[in-house]
């Protein structure tokens, strides 16, 4: 399953975005490295970039969305090729996997109301202030379980700073860093103002002429494959029970609105 993925991902984007015209793979190439062949990018640069891709998005810990729903599929006994296409419905979601497309959309979007592809800091500042003041939330940053910058952000800093110092979007980005984590800690209720992995993702892939960002979240799902999968045969390995979330009732969650307990289902 794993193997045959990057197939049809790829088909799906050839598909859609370049008239139907599928690439057949190259059994020379590994599988990173042929999955980015397979869309039409066969710059060694771009496949250098997948292959750093495909490891930052196969797994963090089973308690993200999508690994914990192939893996509460899974503990049903469900097989695979199911507990996955759970996993990836929830992936779906704009709080999880839709976010890196929503990152770059945001950014498109500051581009264009600013009227210039290269913002300044005081700039980016102020769009911000505007986003939060609308009750949004600045896409790419904050995350449930991490308090720092996300290291998978990092290095998809290292690989622009590599290979594309220059880039203005890439710059954007980096701008965008050093200018939101202020401001969000200034607003006193945020647990993490720093970027996660999708604050930077969408703007490699653009630099190398991947600008269809409503497909990005397609090419976290083949990277997931990887985590979700192995942690399923990991599951039927050691035998995993059948997962079952606690169940409360209307009082207790009554007896925890009066405070008379300090959790809910206590």
């Amino acid at each position: 399953m794993i193997a045959r993925i990057p197939h049809i991902a790829a088909y799906v984007y050839r598909r859609k975005y370049k008239q139907g015209k599928a690439l057949q793979p190259d059994g020379l190439l590994d599988w990173a490295g042929n999955f980015a062949h397979m869309l039409g990018y066969d710059d060694d640069q771009f496949k250098e970039l997948m292959r750093l891709y495909m490891v930052i998005h196969a797994d963090h810990e089973g308690g993200n969305v999508s690994a914990h729903t192939t893996h509460l599929v899974g503990s049903a006994l469900s097989d695979p090729y199911l507990s996955y296409a759970a996993g990836m419905n929830g992936l779906a979601g704009p709080l999880h996997g839709l976010a890196n497309q929503e990152v770059i959309k945001w950014i498109f979007e500051m581009q264009e109301e600013l009227q210039t592809k290269e913002p300044t800091a005081e700039q980016i500042k102020g769009y911000v202030e505007k986003t939060l003041a609308e009750g949004k939330v600045v896409p790419g940053y904050g995350h449930a379980v991490l308090r720092k910058t996300d290291p998978r952000f990092t290095a998809q800093m290292d690989f622009g700073k590599k290979h594309m110092s220059d880039d203005p979007l890439v710059n954007t980005v980096w701008r965008i860093y050093e200018t939101v984590p202020p401001i969000l800690q200034s607003l006193g209720k945020v647990k993490n103002p720093w970027p996660n992995v999708d604050a930077h993702s969408g703007a490699l892939l653009v630099h190398y002429g991947m600008v269809e960002y409503e497909y990005y979240t397609v090419l976290f799902a083949v990277s997931r494959a990887l985590g979700v999968l192995s942690s399923l045969c990991w599951d039927r390995a050691l035998s995993m029970p059948l997962e079952r979330p606690k169940s409360v009732t209307t009082a207790a969650v009554k007896r925890w609105l009066n405070k008379e307990v300090q959790n809910l289902g206590d």
